[in-house]
């Protein structure tokens, strides 16, 4: 036993051989003796058993999980925006239970406190009336919105959900180095990187010593519906959209909690209720978890600039028939001038200091205080205080780190000039460091925790964890993502196992939720994604069918050849190349619609979508004919891959009507227009054989026909058969199906007017037959197919 625990401690000490730490800061895996921390030696017991390739091969598996589940962070540019991996580091932070305990309720009182100075600043005021804030810093601040002035939130709080972002001193004390108020990031990533850091480390790694997350967020989500206005209305997250960079998060964190995720255009106020535009018409939310900033919420009282907003939103609160979490306004607290003045507001409205001090901060506001930070410059860090998350480095009062957001740097005399008054003087730290695993062996780098508080019914609940945000190298600021950071999973650990927890805990009795609603936009955006791929597939199918007739004929000239290229560049194709790039346009298209109901659409779908997009985007590009053809037939399995989850593995809800609708729809419309052209009396030979072969229905042909084909054949069993899943009739049939499971498909006995248009056209096809439904019956057919999805936008998507 006692040559075992040397031989761990001799693998141990090889794998931290070389961790240098710079001098005068503090550790997270070595203490300030110089010893490990007891907390990580289990871990790192395990850790040193593991080969390069296990390492790499663990590594891999979290980085796949990541990819597979969409993870990505989203970076801005002057132009445009990147999507780039997440910047997984592999290794957690590891911190004891009891050291967390301590770090809880500084958090707690911390909260406690931003909620009393809040109140105070939407209510009587009396912290700048007595001195204890300066005026401009609150009545000159963008965040503090005055129309939110003496409205009491319908909750009892102005905070539900905050953030704090926590250091460590070189003496191995914490501090706190920002407070988030208005809509912190984070959670959702927090989530992610700790089923990727399990993944990663799992068996032999042990886990049962490490609290879990579940329990945090299935306590907030039930202050959530606990704070609804009566059962009929609903809890819901408002996020910007699809092009914030915290929209994957946004979209996580309400499939996770069963909320649905609603946009501004989502929202309607009416009477002073808050509306959500759905399927089923208009129905009432009480309770919404803003993931945006306040001022863009509503763009009648507040910005009125904002296209992302809901006008009324703002009378909405102010009749107590809304709630929101955080209340609009709370965005001003995170100021990082308002660090000063907490110490001094703690002793007054607390009476006691704060238990987790802030990082040394002094308000530049007046002449006095300028002249003390130019005097101390050299150990000062200036910011904008407002809003910017940009820290400018100076030294003998000329920066010489970091820009304003417009790329352009100033002396601090300029700076002062530029920023006006708001302007705060932030003593410079050094950041505690903890283990990267870099080139096969573990570095130390500078770290930075951000750790969540909710509010339930039990007060303040702290994340047990957080979300570790750590540079690449030793200074502190590259910490952010844009700068080229990383994150990292913070475990807390406990010497004993603690209780396993769900977000779904079983409840004592069984009961079956609510159908969820369905916002118009969701719907919209899923039928558009079933139409999208499904012209994909079509164009495969027709580019595939060009290639084997240009395989087998050599020459582009055929006359079968000649038709369907013809037919494609009709329709807006280019086939400058072997693999037209409206396929891959048309699946990107598919993509932004599903990306913008991540909520609502399932992982494996995601994947799927991904994948084709990859594959046919990394292609090389085929030489034309048989190459091609092989080529395009390699695509088809991922379109059918997509048809298949939807088909087989999709939950039969509302949504999974229009997606189903929007295939539905496209490809019966596609068939009557290519049966229009290939099935034409002028129709080159060979014709209806590259309609049945782009119909997929060569095999049923033989099977069916005991003939060669010919436009009778053909008509018959693209058009009219109802058992063809290729059909027009039988897509028809299944949108006419769909249409009636549809809200108010049937009102008093009454069928709608979607109902009975969908009626009409199956109709028709069913008494018609192969010889009377000629190229213009067909094409008449194509425009009646295309005013049914017309109707239906009309009735429910907009």
């Amino acid at each position: 036993m006692e040559a075992a625990s040397t031989t761990e401690n001799d693998a141990i000490a090889a794998l931290i051989r070389g961790y240098g730490i710079p001098a005068g800061v503090s550790d997270e895996m070595i203490g300030a003796d110089g010893q490990l921390r007891p907390v990580w030696r289990p871990f790192l017991q395990r850790f040193a058993k593991l080969s390069a390739e296990d390492i790499a091969r663990r590594f891999d598996r979290g980085d796949r999980y990541l990819r597979d589940a969409g993870v990505f962070y989203r970076q801005y540019r002057e132009a445009d925006s990147t999507e780039r991996d997440w910047p997984l580091s592999h290794v957690p932070v590891l911190i004891d239970e009891k050291e967390w305990t301590q770090i809880s309720a500084g958090l707690r009182q911390r909260a406690d406190l931003l909620e009393m100075v809040a109140r105070d600043l939407y209510g009587p005021g009396n912290l700048v009336r007595n001195g204890m804030l300066p005026t401009e810093l609150v009545a000159g601040n963008p965040a503090w919105l005055r129309p939110m002035v003496g409205i009491e939130p319908s909750s009892g709080h102005f905070l539900n959900f905050v953030a704090f972002e926590l250091g460590r001193n070189p003496d191995g004390s914490w501090f706190v180095l920002g407070d988030r108020t208005e809509a912190p990031s984070g959670a959702g990533f927090a989530l992610e990187n700790r089923v990727a850091t399990m993944r990663t480390f799992s068996d032999p790694f042990p886990h049962g010593t490490i609290y879990r997350l579940a329990e945090f967020f299935r306590d907030f989500r039930d202050a959530m519906q606990a704070g609804r206005s009566g059962p009929d209305t609903r809890a819901a997250i408002l996020t910007a959209g699809i092009g914030t960079e915290t929209y994957f998060e946004h979209a996580y964190i309400a499939r996770y909690l069963g909320l649905m995720l609603l946009e501004g255009e989502d929202l309607v106020v009416e009477q002073g209720r808050t509306m959500v535009r759905t399927v089923s018409g208009n129905k009432p939310v009480s309770v919404l978890w803003r993931r945006m900033d306040a001022a863009f919420t509503d763009p009648l009282e507040l910005n009125d600039k904002s296209q992302i907003g809901t006008p009324g939103l703002v009378s909405s609160i102010r009749s107590g028939h809304l709630s929101m979490f955080n209340a609009l306004g709370t965005g001003v607290l995170q100021t990082r001038a308002f660090l000063a003045f907490l110490p001094r507001i703690a002793r007054e409205l607390q009476g006691q200091p704060l238990m987790l001090p802030n990082i040394a901060t002094w308000w530049c506001g007046s002449p006095k205080e300028r002249a003390y930070v130019q005097a101390h410059s050299d150990r000062m860090t200036i910011g904008d205080a407002l809003a910017q998350d940009l820290p400018f480095e100076v030294d003998n009062g000329t920066v010489i780190a970091g820009r304003f957001p417009d790329g352009s740097t100033a002396n601090i005399a300029e700076l002062l000039a530029a920023q006006g008054p708001a302007l705060v003087g932030q003593e410079a730290v050094s950041l505690s460091t903890t283990p990267v695993h870099e080139d096969g062996r573990l570095v130390p780098r500078p770290v930075m925790l951000r750790v969540f508080a909710a509010r339930t019914a039990q007060g303040w609940s702290i994340m047990p964890g957080g979300y570790a945000r750590i540079g690449p190298r030793g200074d502190a600021t590259a910490l952010s993502l844009r700068s080229g950071g990383s994150v990292a999973d913070v475990w807390i650990v406990a010497d004993r196992n603690v209780p396993t927890d769900h977000v779904t805990k079983t409840e004592s009795q069984f009961q079956r939720a609510r159908p969820s609603m369905l916002p118009s936009r969701a719907a919209d955006n899923l039928y558009w994604m079933g139409r999208y791929v499904e012209r994909a597939e079509g164009l495969i199918r027709l580019a595939r069918a060009y290639h084997m007739r240009l395989a087998e004929a050599g020459v582009p000239d055929d006359l079968r050849v000649a038709r369907i290229a013809k037919y494609l560049e009709s329709s807006g194709v280019d086939l400058d190349t072997a693999v037209p790039r409206e396929i891959l346009g048309h699946i990107q298209h598919a993509i932004r619609c599903a990306a913008k109901v991540r909520d609502r659409f399932s992982i494996d779908g995601w994947i799927a979508l991904r994948s084709l997009e990859e594959e046919i985007a990394d292609a090389r590009a085929p030489l034309p004919g048989d190459e091609a053809a092989r080529a395009l037939g390699l695509m088809l399995r991922g379109t059918a891959a997509f048809g298949g989850l939807v088909h087989d593995n999709m939950y039969r809800f509302v949504g999974w009507r229009f997606l189903s609708l929007g295939r539905a729809l496209e490809r019966a419309q596609a068939m009557t227009r290519l049966l229009a052209d290939f099935a034409a009396p002028n129709a080159p030979e060979g014709s209806f054989d590259i309609a049945i072969e782009v119909g997929d229905s060569v095999m049923t042909h033989r099977r069916r026909y005991l003939i060669q084909t010919n436009r009778n054949t053909v008509i018959d069993l693209l058009a009219l058969d109802h058992r063809n899943p290729r059909s027009v009739r039988y897509q028809v049939s299944t949108a006419r199906r769909l249409v009636a499971e549809l809200p108010d498909a049937d009102v008093n006995g009454e069928l709608s007017e979607l109902a009975r248009a969908i009626l009409r056209v199956e109709t028709r096809l069913a008494v018609a037959d192969p010889a009377t439904l000629d190229t213009d019956k067909l094409l008449s057919m194509s425009r009646s197919i295309g005013r049914v999805s017309d109707m239906l936008t009309r009735t429910y998507l907009t």
